[in-house]
C-alpha cells in the first residue's frame, strides 16, 4: 500500500488488541477502511514496535500519528489501564520517525467519531431522527459507552471545529427510580459502599444487576460472566431477562441525565463493546421511555435523538477525525 504525504497513522489501543489504520486528512472519507489491521498487544513489548509491524506488513508509511489509548493521558505519557505498556509520546514519535504524534484518551476518540459518522453508521433508538450537521452549524452531542466500564463524553461543534469533552460521568452516583431499583441499590451498597452508574451499566455491571435480582428472587446464580447472563436471557431465564431489561431502563435514564447535564440537545450516541451485542434488546426495551421521563423536560427529551453506533471501528474513526480537525486548524502543517 503506498503512502501519500498527508497520510496519518491512527490507532485505537486497548488492553487486549491494538487497531491501526491510515487516514488521509484531505479525503472526504479520511479513514481508509481497507487499511485496518489488528494485533494482540501481548505480542509486542511496546506500542512503537506494534505500530512499526503494522507499517511493515502494510507496506505503508506516515508522517504523523494520532493514537487513542484506553487509559489516562498525562502530558507526554499514557498508561493502558489493563496492560503494562507505558507509552511515551516523544519516544514513540522518534522511534517511528513521526514529526508529530498525538496521544488521546479512547473516549475522546469516541466523541470525535461523531464528526465523521454517516446515517448508515448508526441505528436510531426511538422516534427522534438525526442527520449529520451541515458545515458551520453549532451542535452539542453526548456519547456514552458501556464496555469494561462506562465512558461518558461529549462533543461541541463550533465554527467548523470539533471540541471533545472528556469526563468521568460513568462514576456519577446511581439514582434509582423505582422500588425495584431502590432494592438493587441497597444490595449493591452492602457490597460496594457507594454505588456509581458504572457499577450497573457495563459488562461487570450486568452481572451485578443479575446477582441483585437473583437475591431478590431468593436464588443464588453463582459466578457468571456478562455473556452468560445474555445467554441465559436468550434461553428464557426470567431473572436474566429482567436483568437485561433493568439494564436498559437504567441506561436510558443515565443517557437522559447526561443530555440534561451537558445540554446535548442535538443527540446522544451509544457506543462501547456492549451496544452492538445488545442492539436488539436495546431497540425493544424501556431505554427510550426512561430516557425521556425527565419530568418538566420530558417534552424536550422526546425531541433529542438517541443513536447506537454500529460503525465497526469508531475509535479509529475518531482518531482520524482528530487528524482532520488539526489539519483544518493549521492548513498545510503537520497534524
Amino acid at each position: 500500500m503506498s503512502a501519500a504525504a498527508n497520510h496519518v497513522l491512527v490507532a485505537d489501543i486497548g488492553g487486549t488488541n491494538a487497531r491501526f489504520a491510515l487516514a488521509d486528512t484531505r479525503a472526504a472519507t479520511p479513514l481508509d477502511q481497507d487499511s485496518i489491521g489488528e494485533y494482540p498487544v501481548a505480542r509486542f513489548p511496546s506500542l512503537a514496535e506494534a505500530a512499526a509491524c503494522y507499517l511493515r506488513e502494510h507496506d505503508a508509511s506516515a508522517h504523523a500519528g494520532v493514537f487513542a489509548v484506553a487509559g489516562r493521558v498525562d502530558g507526554d505519557e499514557a498508561r493502558i489501564t489493563n496492560h503494562p505498556w507505558v507509552i511515551s509520546r516523544s519516544r514513540t514519535a522518534a522511534q517511528l520517525g513521526f514529526g508529530t504524534l498525538h496521544l488521546i484518551n479512547d473516549f475522546v476518540a469516541q466523541a470525535m467519531s461523531i464528526a465523521l459518522l454517516q446515517p448508515q453508521d448508526v441505528v436510531q433508538i426511538g422516534g427522534a431522527q438525526w442527520q449529520p450537521a451541515d458545515a458551520g452549524q453549532p451542535r452539542n452531542y453526548c456519547v456514552l459507552g458501556p464496555g469494561t466500564g462506562l465512558g461518558v463524553g461529549g462533543l461541541l461543534v463550533r465554527d467548523g471545529r470539533n471540541y471533545p469533552l472528556a469526563t468521568e460521568g460513568g462514576h456519577a452516583s446511581f439514582a434509582p427510580a423505582t422500588p425495584e431499583q431502590i432494592r438493587i441499590l441497597e444490595i449493591l451498597t452492602r457490597q460496594f459502599g457507594r454505588v456509581s452508574n458504572e457499577r450497573l451499566i457495563c459488562g461487570p455491571g450486568l452481572v451485578n444487576l443479575h446477582r441483585a435480582l437473583a437475591e431478590i428472587a431468593g436464588q443464588d446464580p453463582g459466578q457468571l460472566q456478562p455473556a452468560q447472563v445474555s445467554e441465559r436471557a436468550a434461553a428464557g431465564d426470567p431473572v436474566a431477562m429482567r436483568a437485561i431489561e433493568v439494564f436498559m431502563e437504567i441506561f436510558g435514564a443515565i443517557a437522559g441525565d447526561a443530555v440534561l447535564v451537558q445540554g446535548a440537545w442535538d443527540g446522544v450516541f451509544l457506543t462501547g463493546g456492549l451496544v452492538p451485542r445488545l442492539l436488539e434488546p436495546l431497540q425493544h426495551s424501556g431505554f427510550r421511555h426512561c430516557f425521556e421521563s425527565k419530568g418538566r423536560f420530558t417534552a424536550t427529551l422526546s425531541q433529542v435523538p438517541s443513536l447506537a453506533i454500529v460503525h465497526p471501528c469508531p475509535g479509529l474513526l475518531g482518531a482520524a477525525a482528530c487528524a482532520v480537525d488539526a489539519e483544518r486548524a493549521h492548513p498545510g502543517a503537520q497534524p
